[in-house]
């Protein structure tokens, strides 16, 4: 037993016994006496981390200390588990003791308890007892996946850039290093880099070299981490340089335009960065001062004879002076002869001498008197020789025919809303009775008799009065198709009379082949060349082939994708058209035109004719604003009409100059005539507004079974970088639907300004609720984004599929024209009989003191630019004949012409009148149509 009160040494004997008791282990042996103080730690158990299954040790070192034991979670360890040493600290002499134990990971997981597994030394000495600090164990880890990886960014330069990265959970905490292509980042090197900011890797000013792949890693005692790559574009957009200066107007003389420039250069866009917005090009009007040649003033008078019988006369260039880099006067200024005829009063000797010259002197001039008298006497009368020209020789030959004819709707419409109109008539224009003086013969083989079984007319003019045909004639014509001139036949030569009916096609139908290509023999005639339904025709001018010469022509077009690939925003504006053989070459201009979907104007377009090398490449031949004497081009609203001399091929690309550029669509909904299943497709195109383009579509559509189910309308698409937007609107809800988010496609700009793939193509799916619904009716809305709009009412029937067979008459109606034949040779290719165009040469291209001539005839027919061309050509009114030809080939508006011809002055006589012809068949009704 114990007594009390205890000492402080019977107090700790009295504890170690009762945690002898307690563990039923014996103390030890001996408790060593040292005078001294509390224990004091040299070294505390520090916090662990059980990394996979190895055990951790704990060490705890005290002096003075008699002992050392640990205690973990409030529980004493087992003596057993401690590993002791002993020592003495040689400064003080006092006794060091320093423990261990192990803890493993078993230890650590069977504990439950409300903090971590822990710790605690607890160290004697005789005057009492000591704590250490809590030591903490836990069981290292770190997981696989990143709570947050960092995301890839495209970043303007200069722009801040924050990748944000949140470490695997893990014990301990996991450590964030940065990786830039698979380099350490020291923020520390780059004052521009901050890696500190919870974990998140910021960049204050992007730069193009912050441009990389960057990678988050983790790591801590046990394992490391890495993140999904981030990449990191820097991008730079594009800006502007300065405006170069204007260039010189284009023009020596006259209108023309200059232009100046900018590169996206300041700086130029890089690693995807936005591309310069506006445009690259502006261009003005300018006007060029034309040079003036000078020209004599009239002869002074003669001066006073002199002594040496010579008298003098003078005259300066001043009528008008030369200027602008005018020439100057050719000749002499200045000009004398003997005043006495040779007779000087000096070398007459006698009188009678005197008077024998002054007698035939005064016989010289009665005699020059009489001669320049009759001279002006002839040229007045024979003025009216030349000048004189019917307006009516125009009109005499071809007259105008009112057929009542029922009015049909747009073959190619499924279901057509029109009704038969027995009111509206269609005319037709074309050679009914011509005469030349060349063919005595009269041609009556027209055309446009051909449907007609028995037609009386009377035509007589005061052309034909002025040729010598006063009788009128009367012509019971059952002309067939492809009849010839009988008699003189020379318009006329063998090889065309065998091949004219190679080439006069029925156009009801289009080939379903992908050739588009029409050839013909030509010879000194000249004729025309048609390719059916596309726009694109050859004209081939009387004369232009040798004579006894014939030629084999082709003229075709490339489908598909053409070899030409524009430059930026520059658009193919028609068809690639070749003509040939290439090897051949013209003695006079042909013309050939060619269609094209720009809506023409010069303040925002800058067309240009491009022909293609024998190398396969492309080279520009002219601006068609350019003056240039090697070719002509003439832009009307559909077409352009160009005058060559040299075959090849050839195409027009249009350079936009503003954001007002127009490029006119055609847009056409296509369906079929028959569906068993509860789909059905509508397919909405947007193609160029030529007929070649509409043909290729209609083709296809052809070969698929579809149908036209409206008319086409007209879409003006600006160059403005707006989308198009195609949509499907009020469709009936309970018969129909359309699969969610198909309702509207968008299809951005330059799918539909620079394609150069096939037509624009967007089909929509709907789909009935039962068999029995066969009426489909809504709206297709096409727009552009700020711009027009064009919406296509839709109503048309499906039904179930049957043996039903296409219409042959799958042609555009607005492009069907009687007598739109590939192949026609001879006078039947022009709309001018060939004496009266002869007739109209020889007095326009006579130069005329007034003003009368080829130039004031180019005024009348909307020629005003690049006359310098036609100045070049041997008859300049000749080649405007032939661009009217081409200009009128499908309506041949002669009074037009007629009426040009008028304003000018030429027509001096009256025009006669045309009778009315009288036609039998009571189905048709004839109209007269004066000639102005």
């Amino acid at each position: 037993y114990w007594k009390f009160p205890l000492s402080g040494y019977e107090i700790i004997v009295c504890l170690f016994q009762c945690w002898r008791n307690d563990n039923s282990e014996a103390l030890p042996e001996s408790i060593p006496s040292a005078p001294g103080t509390l224990p004091h730690f040299m070294e505390e158990p520090d916090d662990a981390y059980i990394i996979k299954s190895n055990p951790i040790v704990l060490r705890c070192k005290a002096m003075p200390a008699m002992q050392i034991f640990f205690k973990c979670n409030g529980e004493w360890v087992h003596q057993n588990e401690h590993v002791s040493e002993e020592s003495m600290d040689e400064t003080t002499g006092l006794k060091v003791r320093e423990v261990f134990i192990n803890v493993t990971r078993q230890q650590v997981e069977d504990f439950h308890g409300p903090e971590d597994y822990w710790c605690q030394c607890v160290a004697w000495s005789h005057l009492g007892t000591s704590k250490s600090r809590k030591a903490s164990v836990r069981i290292a880890y770190l997981r696989k996946n990143f709570e947050q990886d960092p995301q890839g960014k495209e970043v303007p330069i200069e722009g801040m850039i924050v990748l944000h990265c949140r470490p695997p959970e893990g014990v301990p905490a996991a450590e964030v290093e940065w990786l830039k292509n698979e380099e350490p980042i020291d923020s520390n090197l780059d004052e521009n880099i901050d890696t500190r900011a919870d974990h998140n890797l910021i960049i204050r000013q992007a730069r193009l070299s912050d441009s990389g792949n960057y990678t988050c890693m983790a790591a801590n005692i046990v394992a490391k981490r890495r993140s999904m790559s981030a990449t990191v574009v820097v991008y730079v957009n594009g800006g502007w340089s300065s405006w170069t200066e204007w260039s010189n107007c284009n023009a020596r003389c006259g209108r023309g335009w200059q232009k100046r420039s900018r590169t996206c250069t300041n700086p130029a866009p890089l690693n995807g960065g936005a591309f310069c917005e506006g445009m690259s090009v502006q261009k003005i009007t300018c006007t060029s001062l034309c040079p003036v040649d000078g020209n004599w003033e009239v002869w002074s008078e003669w001066s006073v004879c002199s002594p040496e019988c010579e008298h003098l006369r003078v005259r300066e260039c001043i009528a008008p002076p030369p200027r602008n880099g005018g020439k100057y006067c050719e000749g002499l200024s200045q000009e004398s002869e003997n005043c006495t005829e040779g007779l000087c009063i000096q070398d007459i000797e006698t009188a009678s001498d005197i008077a024998l010259y002054s007698g035939l002197g005064a016989a010289v001039i009665a005699v020059a008197v009489l001669v320049v008298g009759v001279t002006l006497y002839r040229r007045s009368q024979s003025e009216y020789g030349v000048d004189v020209i019917d307006s009516s020789a125009l009109t005499g030959g071809f007259q105008t025919f009112n057929f009542k004819t029922v009015r049909q709707g747009n073959s190619l419409l499924l279901n057509s809303s029109m009704q038969p109109d027995l009111t509206v008539s269609r005319t037709y224009s074309g050679p009914i009775c011509l005469q030349d003086p060349l063919d005595k013969e009269l041609m009556t083989e027209s055309s446009l008799f051909n449907p007609l079984s028995d037609i009386k007319v009377k035509v007589q003019s005061s052309f034909m009065v002025s040729l010598g045909v006063t009788e009128r004639a009367e012509y019971h014509g059952k002309a067939h198709s492809g009849t010839f001139p009988h008699g003189n036949n020379r318009a006329f030569g063998t090889i065309q009379a065998r091949n004219k009916a190679t080439y006069i096609q029925n156009l009801s139908s289009i080939s379903t082949t992908s050739e588009l290509k029409t050839t013909a023999i030509f010879g000194h005639l000249g004729g025309r060349l048609v390719v059916p339904n596309t726009g694109v025709s050859l004209l081939i001018p009387h004369g232009a082939i040798p004579e006894e010469t014939s030629w084999e022509i082709y003229l075709a077009i490339t489908q598909r994708e053409s070899s030409l690939q524009p430059e930026g925003t520059d658009v193919l504006l028609g068809p690639e058209v070749t003509c040939g053989p290439t090897d051949l070459s013209v003695s006079t201009p042909f013309a050939l035109t060619i269609p094209h979907c720009a809506e023409v104007n010069s303040e925002h377009w800058n067309i240009h004719l491009k022909k293609r090398t024998q190398q396969g490449k492309w080279e520009e031949v002219m601006s068609v604003e350019e003056e240039t004497t090697s070719c002509y081009c003439l832009l009307d609203p559909y077409a352009c009409h160009i005058l060559l001399n040299s075959f090849g091929t050839y195409a027009l690309i249009g350079e936009p100059i503003s954001d007002c550029a127009v490029r006119q669509l055609k847009v056409a909904v296509f369906g079929c005539l028959s569906c068993n299943s509860l789909d059905y497709n509508l397919r909405v195109y947007c193609m160029d507004n030529t007929p070649c383009a509409f043909q290729e579509v209609v083709s296809d559509e052809r070969l698929q079974g579809g149908q036209l189910l409206e008319e086409p309308k007209l879409l003006h698409f600006k160059g403005n970088t707006f989308s198009l937007q195609i949509s499907v609107l009020d469709i009936p809800p309970f018969l129909w639907r359309i699969k969610p988010f198909t309702a509207c496609q968008e299809v951005p700009f330059s799918r539909v300004w620079c394609s150069r793939q096939p037509p624009l193509h967007c089909a929509f799916s709907l789909e009935r609720y039962t068999p029995a619904t066969t009426q489909l009716s809504c709206k297709i809305c096409v727009r552009q984004v700020k711009g027009h709009e064009q919406i296509l009412q839709i109503q048309t029937s499906i039904l179930e599929a049957t043996d039903y067979s296409l219409p042959r008459a799958f042609l555009d109606t607005q492009n069907v024209v009687p007598g739109n034949f590939p192949a026609q040779m001879g006078p039947k290719a022009f709309k001018i009989p060939y004496s009266i165009r002869q007739r109209i040469c020889a007095t326009f291209d006579t130069p005329n003191a007034k003003g009368k001539d080829w130039q004031m005839l180019a005024q009348k027919n909307s020629i005003n630019r690049n006359l310098s061309y036609f100045a070049t050509q041997s008859s300049p009114s000749a080649v405007i004949l032939d661009l009217w030809e081409a200009r009128h080939q499908h309506d041949g508006d002669l009074d037009s012409l007629a009426c040009a011809l008028e304003e000018i002055g030429r027509t001096h006589s009256k025009i006669s009148d045309i009778t009315e012809t009288e036609i039998e068949e009571p189905d048709f009704n004839y109209s007269r149509q004066n000639g102005l």
